[in-house]
């Protein structure tokens, strides 16, 4: 009885999004590992049919109820979606999580699939019935509009995606230790030059950890003072030379330029920014 009243403590606590009951396992040094259950709670598989069978494709975030964030370039009008909440390992049906179908793509007007470095690389994903929060499904925080990420801010990618560029992709939800590489940097020749522009972020290019295939559309997560974690990213793409190329960051699209998009097309109520 007093373990179930804790819990129900920490759920309402966490619903103000950002703040898991499950605390996550951080490495101490830049890195790949499994995640602890549930600790990164507003990220989902997004997934789709493929002859009677749901396939993962990319990742996502729960930033209200009924709406996902996720990138532009993981959505197809001709595909039929659902997103998967509160799991851990994806072959396992596991208690407390949900599959819920999708009802309505919103991908960003001036996302163009053939100039991806222009960026915008991002969408929501409307839910066909909100979800009901719990202590393994929360809400991630949008951080506020127009905010920048200092240089060697840590951040943490989480997702499915594959560990090595040609290897298979993992059951169990990973994460992987980030450090921000800022613009100017970036932007440098022997980086991503003009690949790279503001509205998108660079995280890790030290030739050992970064997004991957599979890891597309889910989220940068970096942690404030008080202890809530905002998605400041959306993983966009890294280096067709491989995952891991050296100065060659995983780029994410920066979330903090696209706030007055995602209000203007979600209702803004149902949406938890760390600021209010």
């Amino acid at each position: 009885m007093i373990r179930a009243l804790l819990l129900s403590a920490l759920v309402a606590a966490a619903l103000s999004c950002g703040l898991p009951v499950y605390l996550p396992h951080l490495p101490r040094v830049v890195g790949g590992e499994d995640v602890r259950p549930n600790s990164w709670p507003w990220q989902v598989s997004l997934q789709y049919n493929s002859k009677g069978q749901w396939r993962h494709t990319c990742g996502g975030s729960l930033v209200a109820q009924n709406w996902v964030l996720t990138a532009a370039h993981c959505i197809s009008s001709s595909r039929t979606y659902r997103v998967v909440l509160g799991r851990h390992s994806l072959s396992t049906d596991e208690r407390g999580s949900l599959a819920v179908k999708v009802s309505k793509l919103v991908v960003h007007k001036d996302w163009n699939s053939s100039q991806l470095s222009k960026g915008n690389d991002i969408a929501l994903l409307k839910l066909a019935s909100p979800v009901p929060l719990s202590d393994k499904i929360q809400l991630g925080c949008l951080p506020p509009a127009g905010s920048i990420l200092p240089n060697n801010s840590i951040c943490y990618v989480t997702g499915w995606g594959r560990l090595q560029t040609n290897g298979a992709l993992p059951d169990i939800l990973q994460q992987g230790k980030l450090l921000v590489v800022d613009y100017n940097t970036c932007s440098s020749p022997g980086w991503w030059g003009s690949s790279v522009k503001t509205n998108m972020i660079c995280a890790g290019g030290d030739g050992v950890i970064s997004s991957c295939n599979g890891d597309s559309g889910g989220p940068l997560n970096c942690q404030k003072a008080n202890g809530q974690w905002e998605v400041h990213g959306v993983v966009s793409f890294g280096s067709t030379l491989g995952c891991n190329y050296y100065h060659k960051p995983s780029v994410f699209t920066r979330v903090s330029n696209y706030i007055d998009w995602i209000n203007s097309r979600a209702v803004s109520w149902e949406l938890k920014t760390s600021t209010s």
